[in-house]
């Protein structure tokens, strides 16, 4: 018999049906068994009475075993009834099969569990419905991601994991041999969006990207998926950001249309979304801000610290009905060498940071499309005398011709974890990679 999705179950009422799933919990109530049964789909109540042939082997059933069912769907008693898309139903179990007996788990399966514990077993707890509801959640923010870009005439590209120059300008990398030579894993994959709107105007990626920096936070991950867009002919970088907040108000539209269940799960809001535009000050106007009505004395830093983001973050829910906010106006010394400065406020960018929730979720701006200018800036930023030597692939985009351009960067990882409620974005990473840990931990704390 062909196999039954659980969530399909409801269709066959009076009927039998064969399913497989891994078993949730067996509960022996002495004349009668119930199987809790689960599949992608959902779940259903399997019921083996007691003078069934197979009673006494589905007492030894442990949680987590693969079961094949075989039975006749059929209604529950009023009184058993419950929530859930086959909480009226269950399958009286003629036959069924075990593919794979479970031990008992290391942990129980519902129980709060430390950071350690979640990690150190992660091909078991990516099993429960909590991890489950968080990547799920990510999926759909990545799908949203793409549908809205897309419908903004922009083309998805896959960029290189392997590079041979870091587009930060001094970020710390991860060496690699390549061949004969010394490469690097791609910190970002900047340099080549900005060379592809010189030839599709518009483009977007999803990847992995790399940063070696010896970070032991809850919003540092070693290895953690960004998602860039890039975009041509724009006045400044507030096009950026208008590109950027409709965006995420389409990612947050199909998560609450998509995830209330997943929601639900992880006691997580929705996000305040206001209908007018994000609020939007500048790094010096923030800081203002925050000496004056928080007692907060950070005027004159060259970038915010975590606390200043979260205060800047509950102002902004608080006065403007808003999760998010805009800082712009970062220090020239603090951007990467294409960053584009601002001549009528010397010696800062055409740049922004988007704050969420209380944290940096995405970097973008306006990039510098002038080949001089770029050279000259290059050889500030990096000291190096000649950028062609070293940059030579990227600039030739630039020595002929390249539009007024911009684009931005977000942490897939940061974003999910805020959306979940999660307070270490490692959770919001399947396997997370960072100086402590790849898949098992590297050192003892």
């Amino acid at each position: 018999m062909e196999r039954c999705l659980l969530r399909q179950v409801r269709e066959h009422n009076g009927s039998e049906v064969t399913v497989w799933g891994k078993v949730l919990v067996v509960r022996d109530h002495g004349k009668v068994l119930f199987i809790d049964l689960a599949d992608r789909t959902g779940s259903v109540q399997c019921v083996l009475k007691g003078d069934h042939p197979q009673f006494a082997e589905a007492q030894k059933l442990t949680p987590e075993s693969i079961l094949m069912v075989t039975g006749a769907v059929q209604d529950r008693s009023e009184k058993n009834r419950s929530d859930g898309d086959n909480g009226a139903l269950e399958i009286l179990v003629s036959s069924f099969s075990q593919s794979a007996a479970a031990q008992t788990l290391p942990f129980d399966r519902d129980a709060d569990i430390n950071i350690d514990t979640l990690f150190d077993y992660r091909p078991l707890t990516l099993r429960r419905s909590r991890e489950q509801a968080v990547f799920r959640v990510q999926m759909s923010v990545a799908q949203a991601f793409r549908e809205y870009l897309s419908g903004e005439g922009f083309m998805e590209f896959q960029a290189p994991a392997i590079v041979g120059g870091d587009a930060e300008g001094g970020a710390e990398v991860f060496g690699v041999d390549y061949f004969d030579k010394r490469a690097s894993l791609a910190t970002s994959p900047q340099l080549y969006k900005q060379i592809l709107v010189g030839a599709f105007e518009r483009v977007f990626s999803v990847g992995n990207v790399f940063r070696a920096e010896k970070h032991s936070t809850s919003r540092h991950l070693n290895e953690y998926t960004s998602m860039d867009f890039e975009m041509g002919y724009i006045t400044d970088h507030t096009d950026v950001q208008a590109m950027l907040e409709g965006c995420v108000r389409h990612i947050v539209r199909q998560v609450a249309d998509r995830c209330k269940n997943h929601l639900t799960v992880l006691e997580a809001s929705l996000p305040i979304v206001p209908e007018t535009p994000f609020p939007s000050m500048k790094l010096t106007e923030a800081q203002v801000l925050l000496s004056e009505k928080y007692g907060i004395s950070c005027e004159g830093e060259k970038d915010l610290a975590p606390e200043h983001e979260r205060v800047l973050c509950e102002h902004a829910q608080k006065e403007t009905g808003s999760d998010f906010i805009f800082i712009t106006h970062y220090p020239t010394e603090t951007r990467p060498m294409y960053t584009y400065d601002d001549a009528d406020d010397p010696g800062y960018t055409k740049g922004f940071d988007l704050l969420f929730r209380g944290i940096e979720i995405s970097t973008g701006g306006q990039r510098i499309h002038d080949y001089s200018t770029l050279i000259e800036k290059i050889t500030k930023k990096t000291g190096i005398a000649d950028p062609e030597t070293v940059f030579s692939f990227y600039l030739q985009a630039f020595r002929y011709g390249m539009p007024p351009h911009g684009g931005m960067g977000m942490g897939l990882e940061r974003l999910t974890a805020k959306l979940c409620g999660l307070q270490n974005a490692k959770e919001a990473s399947m396997f997370p990679r960072d100086r402590n840990r790849i898949d098992v931990k590297l050192y003892d704390e």
